[in-house]
């Protein structure tokens, strides 16, 4: 028997995703953020990792030996992690990295009939379609094994929306066998199976969720306290199927208490690793001879500072292979921690600047001020690590003044890459404790307060991208800030990069000045195709000999 079979992330269908948001109503503002994020090309929509595979990959100038872009070229963190920590406690497992990717070797595992359980993991979900896509194809295969859902999807669904019947209807709908409700919950998990291995009930695990006859029975909530250096990744487990990316955690939580996140108190209390365990985790990565790119997961790398300075002078010393990247507090930086950043291999960085506003700073609990990343972000740009800054718009107490302040630093401090969000309003964050202090009504995509709505914040948002030109926006939905490290170590340089990223938006804009013609041109197309090869001599696919047969010029 396999004791669990590990579901990693499921790319959900994105036409199907586009279906269901346009249905709330394109006019909105959930649809107009989404709108950033596809071509129309054919009658087929096309997110930017799409338009990559069918315009750029394959090139003869790119690696293609990592196969077509999707979420399947990055190795699954919470495979790893969860993996490993069954597997130190005596279980067996398997597991599944994209499920997308991988559906018929999933089918024939569950024609096999030797699964004692299977955990799908939500880590990156919004929603619970991707997770009724996966338990449909289950039962189609094997209707007996059972399931587990747990993480930060299904713990906020518990804590924010549904108790008594209401809660009994969702977890019906979604039918699993057991939910873990817990911001960690990998000993809930544990205990799952080796309960069912030994022929006992539930009732003695905390935080769990689990079928029993017609009905779901709750036990206690009791916050699990794994601690992470007791629990670091055995990576010589899944040797065989690392490629290129690999990610890696040191630490859990978040040290900061931002007003607009609520990831804090979802994951406990802030823990680090040792230096030591994590020069474990890499020794082992470098013995593997695949990985050429590490993403370290923590939400924030660089803090404390003096454990990420002595961080950056152990990856010095063993003189790794590998390059990284990471989030990234861009006010502690200093001459001395990014000259030893760009020694120990850094790449790139996300830097969640949120506001060029120091009085938005100041609403949003970001203890930090303009200048500070301004400093930052000019040290970053002047050692060559490539910076990716994110920014919200329409933040309770926002005003035209306040964004043009955000926009006027963005233009001045030109960080390589950007994405300006619309404020999403979270009833689990801290400043839904102030809403009335703000005027906020309303939530999600759909808010007002004192001084903006949603609507407004998308109108000055669509202002700016159809008009910005210092720096490069990047799109959101399966993309966003790894997919920049994924066409570098594809074969691409920087400013071809960019330059996709560009011709991206270039449709985007195309569609947003005239909806009623929202397809990208043939001419686009081929601009994108041709991205790679500039002027030298290439035989193109079949529409792109047609056009250049009628003589079609490109500005490149």
């Amino acid at each position: 028997m396999i004791d669990c079979l590990l579901i990693g992330h499921n790319e959900f269908s994105f036409s199907e995703y586009e279906r269901m948001v346009g249905a709330m109503g394109k006019a909105l503002p959930a649809y107009r953020d989404l709108n950033y994020n596809f071509w129309e090309y054919k009658n087929q929509y096309y997110t930017a990792s799409d338009v990559f595979n069918k315009f750029v990959y394959g090139n003869p100038h790119l690696n293609n030996e990592m196969g077509s872009f999707s979420i399947g070229n990055y190795f699954n963190a919470a495979v790893a992690y969860l993996g490993t920590f069954l597997d130190r406690r005596g279980h067996s497992f398997d597991y599944v990295v994209a499920y997308q990717d991988e559906k018929e070797q999933l089918a024939q595992k569950l024609l096999e009939g030797n699964i004692r359980v299977i955990a799908i993991l939500t880590t990156l979900y919004v929603s619970v379609q991707p997770v009724l896509e996966i338990i449909s194809f289950i039962k189609k295969y094997n209707a007996d094994v059972k399931i587990v859902l747990g993480g930060p999807f299904i713990a906020s669904q518990m804590k924010t929306t549904m108790d008594g019947d209401s809660l009994q209807y969702f977890l019906k709908s979604v039918d699993a066998d057991f939910y873990v409700n817990s911001s960690q919950g990998e000993a809930a998990l544990e205990k799952i199976i080796n309960n069912m291995k030994n022929g006992l009930g539930y009732d003695d695990i905390d935080n769990l969720v689990y079928r029993s006859g017609s009905r779901y029975i709750q036990t206690q909530i009791n916050p699990e306290d794994n601690k992470l250096d007791e629990n670091m990744v055995n990576w010589q487990l899944f040797g065989d199927r690392i490629g290129t990316f690999a990610s890696l955690r040191t630490s859990i939580s978040c040290p900061f208490s931002c007003n607009f996140c609520a990831f804090p108190k979802q994951a406990g209390k802030y823990q680090t690793v040792g230096i030591e365990c994590v020069e474990r985790e890499l020794d082992a990565l470098q013995a593997l001879g695949k990985v050429k790119s590490i993403n370290f997961i923590d939400d924030t790398l660089n803090v404390p500072p003096a454990r990420f300075k002595e961080m950056l002078k152990m990856m010095i010393k063993n003189k790794y292979d590998f390059k990284w990247n990471s989030h990234y507090r861009c006010q502690f930086a200093d001459r001395e921690t990014v000259a030893l950043m760009k020694e120990s291999g850094c790449e790139g960085v996300f830097l969640g600047i949120e506001s060029g506003s120091q009085q938005i700073l100041k609403n949003m609990n970001k203890s930090a001020t303009i200048e500070k990343y301004k400093e930052g972000i000019q040290l970053l740009k002047e050692y060559g690590i490539i910076t990716y800054a994110s920014f919200i718009i329409g933040y309770p107490g926002e005003t035209r003044e306040t964004v043009q302040e955000t926009f006027d630093f963005i233009d001045r401090y030109k960080p390589d890459f950007f994405r300006t969000q619309l404020w999403y309003c979270d009833p689990t964050t801290p400043i839904w404790a102030k809403r009335e202090q703000y005027g906020i009504e309303g939530s999600q995509f759909k808010w007002s307060h004192d001084t903006m709505d949603a609507q407004t914040a998308c109108n000055i948002i669509e202002e700016y991208f159809m008009t910005h030109q210092s720096s490069v926006w990047v799109p959101q939905y399966n993309f966003e800030f790894s997919a920049i490290f994924n066409l570098l170590h594809r074969g691409m340089d920087i400013d071809q990069v960019k330059t996709f990223m560009v011709l991206f938006n270039k449709g985007i804009k195309g569609k947003l000045e005239h909806p009623e013609y929202p397809e990208v041109s043939e001419d686009l197309a081929t601009e994108m195709e041709f991205m790679m090869f500039k002027n030298e001599s290439y035989v193109p696919r079949d529409n792109a000999i047609d056009l250049l047969e009628h003589e079609v010029e490109f500005d490149f």
